[in-house]
Parts: structure tokens; sequence; C-alpha cells
């Protein structure tokens, strides 16, 4: 495919046109300099709230404006991370945040996952660019001709788990007014970019909202063994970035790691940067990998970016902790130390053992440490830690970036009087006045069988279905495309769908709004946007009506309360997955360990199971949601279609009775 794919490259050795940007995150001032010293070309940061790093420190909208003309005086661009979930109560806040920083000192680009984020920036006035969140989950590369016409998008962050081939099928269909972000460094999540719901759905505290409390980076058991099965090493494209230097329309290298510290930031900034505009010699690569050794991030991997090389980003068998490994606890008597395989410095942070280790905690130093010394501790806890357990560096503040720091410190401007003043933005939405068709239940299955006759039928669309279904059957039936789909299937899809659609089917769900692209003629069936799209509130509803869709399965990530004012507001008909299993995340990776159909147990005693279909892992829960009680109360907020999600269970798998509510009544975090 590859071979008959026209992409614009750059000349070996240089580049045609601008260099791609170094990116680096910030989640504080301090990293935010950082980014500067180091020469990063532009800046990614968040607000206090709306970002998906909310465990970051972030920034309060009149600290951003002092930093955003700073870097402007630098020639340096700031983005603004908005790429979170909205939900109908957040418009108006998010409104006003945008509404005064494009009053006061407005960012150069505005990164988004929610389609509503979009229609808040051009409510405000927002000159600047849009830039669609890797949360987004923007996978296909049909629709990126459509992305500037249809919301105004200017660059689209592509997800962490694609192929270089993927890449270029992406960049060759790029239009001139779309360019392409690629992350180059960084943490790895298990769950595919935007399909993670695990944290959300073991306590309410979404990964799409930025508050992801990495459940997949626990010890599971599985077969009498205690791993880390779902814990990814970091990912590095390090030296192979030369691969992305010749993709024109890669407009930007991103480094991940808005919760780091201005080490790591600077650290990553200055290798990549060498690595772009130093060549590729011996040296040259060898220097930049030792800045990305001392980095402090995770044990790295290439991942899937090499076609014919592709990596597990699981090692079950190694560490997987953040941070250079020191040393091991030691201990005389009842006192614990540990004797550092390098010298440590005053202000470093140390982490003794894992997040999940019950002697886990985090130590400050207040003076240095000799390699080979001895440096005692005390701990936080009644247990003492083990002898053995690792101890990890996870910042530093070298007195040379401290000085960087300063002096840039030193040039911000005073936070003004205008600070103060409110905005006077109001948020503008249009009546929600949707025909409401009957009520009616839907059950999705992976297979008829004999329900085939139901007219509220659902079936995830897959060759082997379509194959033994008559014409009648298939146009009955509510036809469901999968949560994502890679550059490489995109025209096995499109094929499937005209052979489903050459029997008979109309009625289509979609599982990401991009996936609309795989009908020429939208209007000619009836596309309602699937539960994977996380739509949430009425301003996203009204974008994917403007593309063509006519009715939504919200999120079901929401709670009662949300959905109720979601429904208020909605421009199309709308429905909720009220039961049936729902899973934790889908992934395009499983550990060798782990085999699909089999249970696996978390450390709070939480089941699970993988099961595999087409190319993509899903991790499931062994007890389904069931919110049946609540339809009364749905159909009395206006939503009319409820679904339940039948998927078959293995037989080494047993169901769990638990509530299944999901944030039906704690509500969205």
């Amino acid at each position: 495919m590859e071979s008959k794919t026209s992409v614009k490259t750059r000349k070996a050795g240089s580049f045609r046109g601008p260099k791609p940007e170094i990116l680096a995150p910030a989640g504080n001032r301090d990293s935010f300099l950082a980014a500067l010293a180091a020469g990063a070309d532009a800046v990614y940061c968040g607000l206090k709230e709306h970002s998906a790093r909310a465990a970051a420190k972030n920034f309060h909208p009149a600290e951003l404006v002092g930093l955003i003309d700073l870097a402007h005086d630098m020639g340096r661009k700031v983005y603004l991370a908005v790429n979170t979930l909205l939900k109908a109560d957040e418009l108006l806040p998010v409104g006003q945040q945008l509404d005064w920083l494009q009053q006061h000192s407005p960012p150069d680009a505005i990164i988004v996952q929610d389609m509503a984020a979009i229609a808040l920036a051009k409510q405000v006035g927002f000159r600047g660019e849009i830039h669609l969140s890797t949360l987004a989950n923007v996978t296909m590369a049909a629709v990126l001709p459509r992305l500037g016409k249809t919301l105004g998008a200017h660059r689209v962050v592509l997800p962490r788990e694609l192929t270089v081939d993927e890449i270029k099928l992406m960049a060759a269909a790029c239009p001139p007014d779309i360019g392409l972000e690629l992350f180059v460094h960084g943490a790895l999540c298990y769950g595919v970019s935007g399909r993670c719901y695990w944290s959300s759905y073991l306590g309410g505290k979404s990964g799409l909202r930025g508050r992801c409390v990495q459940p997949c980076r626990r010890r599971y058991r599985y077969q009498q063994a205690e791993k880390r099965f779902f814990s990814c090493r970091d990912f590095s494209l390090d030296v192979l970035v030369k691969v992305l230097a010749e993709i024109v329309p890669v407009r930007a290298w991103k480094i991940e790691g808005r919760k780091k510290g201005p080490h790591y930031v600077y650290y990553t900034t200055a290798a990549y940067k060498m690595l772009r505009d130093e060549g590729h010699d011996a040296q040259t690569k060898r220097s930049a990998l030792s800045l990305l050794e001392h980095a402090l991030g995770r044990p790295t991997t290439h991942y899937l970016f090499l076609p014919q090389r592709q990596f597990n980003p699981i090692d079950t068998e190694s560490d997987s902790g953040s941070g250079l490994m020191v040393g091991t606890v030691r201990a005389e008597g009842s006192k614990v130390y540990i004797q550092p395989r390098q010298e440590l410095l005053p202000t470093d942070k140390l982490r003794i053992g894992y997040e999940d280790d019950r002697w886990h905690q985090t130590l400050d130093l207040n003076k240095s440490v000799p390699k080979g010394g001895k440096f005692f501790f005390k701990t936080g806890h009644a247990k003492l830690p083990a002898k053995g357990v690792p101890v990890f560096l996870i910042d530093r503040r070298e007195s040379y970036l401290q000085d960087q720091i300063k002096r840039l410190e030193s040039r911000l401007p005073p936070v003004s009087e205008a600070s103060q003043t409110p905005s006077a933005f109001h948020l503008r939405l249009q009546p929600g006045s949707p025909k409401k068709p009957r009520e009616r239940l839907m059950h999705v299955l992976r297979e008829p069988g004999p329900r085939i006759r139901q007219t509220s039928l659902g079936l995830w669309l897959a060759p082997k279905v379509v194959g033994l279904l008559q014409t009648g059957q298939i146009a009955s039936a509510w036809w469901w495309l999968p949560p994502v789909i890679w550059p490489q299937e995109e025209a096995e899809w499109r094929q499937l769908i005209r052979q489903a659609q050459t029997k008979g089917a109309k009625r289509f769900v979609l599982n990401a709004p991009w996936q609309i692209s795989l009908f020429p003629q939208p209007e000619r069936y009836t596309l309602w946007a699937g539960p994977f799209c996380n739509i949430a509130n009425p301003l996203a509803v009204r974008a994917f009506k403007l593309m063509g869709g006519q009715g939504v399965i919200v999120s079901p990530e929401l709670g009662m309360t949300d959905m109720e004012a979601l429904a208020a507001k909605s421009v199309l008909p709308l429905g909720a997955v009220i039961s049936g299993h729902w899973p934790l995340c889908v992934s395009r990776t499983l550990v060798g360990d782990l085999k699909p159909g089999l249970p696996f147990e978390s450390p709070k005693g939480e089941h699970g199971w993988a099961q595999r279909y087409g190319s993509l892992y899903w991790i499931f829960p062994n007890w389904p949601i069931t919110l049946r009680v609540a339809q009364e109360s749905l159909i009395k907020a206006g939503f009319r279609l409820f679904v339940h999600l039948e998927e078959p269970v293995p037989k080494d798998i047993r169901l769990k009775q638990r509530p299944g509510k999901w944030n039906w009544e704690i509500g969205l975090k």
C-alpha cells in the first residue's frame, strides 16, 4: 500500500520548508522556563481545570499571561491544552477562561479533545490555531481533508500506537492547511488514546478528564503470578526521529510530560533539538542518548514505530518505574539507608519503591550524598521497606539549570491589574428541539444468533457476520463500527461497509466522529454517534449534527445530573448505555504472559479478562453496567434509545454481583 502512496518528503540531511517544532511540556512555571531555556520552539501547558493532566500543577490564567508574553518576546509559541471531556455545566466557565485569555494574551493554539471546545473558541473570537488532541483519536486518513472545512482544525496530534507506515498514510492525505504532530518521547498508556475508561470505571476519576489514577500500573495476579501485566515502558523514538524528518506534514515533535519537573523537560528538549539540528553522526546520537538517559523517565521502547521490528511495550520481568534507579534499600538494625550508585545533590527528590507499595514515599534531600556513601532516611510508615526495594531519582535541580530559570524568571512581567477583570462571556446554545422517536431497547451482539428477528438489534460490524446474513436481516439491524480504525485498515472497513450497504444496511453507529468520512453521502443513511465518541455536552452534539449525524449515544461515563443537563439542550435525539459489558479499555497490545479469555485479579480483588476482536484487545471487568432502574428517569429527561451490550463471557470467568452503576450516582470527576 505504501508504494502507491505519494508522501511529500524533506530532502535528506536538510529541511524543505520549516523544520518540525520541538514542542515541550510544562506543568508548572519552572518547567515552562526550563523548556524555553533548552530551546523549545513551542511549549504546551494547561489551566488549573479542564486539562488532560489535572495532576500537574498547571496555571491560573493570570499567571499564564506573563509566560505567554515572555515566550512571544523570545520568538516561541505557546499552546494551551483544553483537551478534556467537557460536561454541560462546564461550558460556561471554560468559555470565560478562553475569553479572558483572548482579551489579555491569547495562546498561539488551543489543543482540544472535545468538539465543544472548538465551538467555544469560535464564540470568544479566538484567532489562533485549533489542534486536535491525541485523545480525540483521529486515526483515519480520509477525514483529514474535511477537518479544516468542518471544524476549523489546523493540526492533528496522532496516537502513539501508529507505525511509521501508518504515519505516512496519514501524511499523504493531509491537505496544505492540516499538519500532523507526533509524540516522540514520554509516558505510554496501555489503552489506546481516548479509549481508556479504567480509572473512571473503578471510581469516577476519568482519564479523559486528566484524573487517571493509573490502575494499569498496578500489579495483577494471573495464574499464580503477580506482575505488572499492563504497565508500559516510556515511548522514545530517540535516533529514529530522523525518519520523521523526511515527512513534510509532520509539523511538530512532541514530548510528553506535563507532570514532570524542569530537569526532565530541559534534558528531553535539549536531546531532540540536538537530533533535529546537529545531524545524525555517531557523536550527536551518543550525546542525545546520554541526555535522554539522564532525563529521569522510565526505561524506553520504540513500540510499534518500525513495522518490521515491533516491540511489546510491557516487560513483566523488568522495572517499569519512573525515574533513574540509584540504589536499593539496605538496613542496619532498625535503620534503613541507601548507598547511591552516583552522587546525589541537595534538592534531589527520591522515590522509595513503587506507588502501589505499602512503604512508598518520596524524599527531598537537603544535603549532598557521595557515590557509595550512606544516606539514612526515616520512613513515614509503620512497615519498613524491605531490603532490596529500588530507590529512584525522580527530580533534580542542578545549579546551572536553576540559574537559567532565575534569569528568565526575572524577565517575567508583573501580574497586571487587568487580571482581576472578570470575563463578560455569555454562552450561546442553540435551543434543543430534536424529533423524539419512540423509546426502544437495542441489544448489541457480536453474532446474531436467534435474536436476528429483533427490530432493534445492534451488531458489531464484522466480515463473518455480514457474510452470513441475508439482505432483509442486514437491513433491519443497526451496524456498530469499532472504537478504533487504524490507517492501514481503513480501505478494508470501507469495503466492508459497502458490502453491508449493498445488502440493505442503512443504520450505523459510529464509534469515532471521524468515521463519518467512510460515508460519502451521509444523508442517505441513519448515522448515530456511539458511546466511544465520548460526547458529553450539547455543543459537541451540535458539532456532530453539523457533520451529518442524526443521533447520539452519550458518553457512558456521565452521571445522572450530567445526562439530564445534556438532554435539556440537545439538538439531536439521545441514547444511553444502560446495561451490559463495557470495556475498561481497548489496546493494541497484550503481554505474552496473559492469554485472552482467562481471568486476572487486581490487588483490590477486582477481576477481569482480555478478549481480541480484529486488531484490538478489549479488557473487560467481571461485572456489567446495570442501570435499567434509571431508564424511567432518562425517558423523562428526553432519552429515547437504551443500549444493552451483550458480550460473550468466557467459561473461566465468574461474574461478580456488584451495583454496576458506574458514575450514575457519584458523578463524573
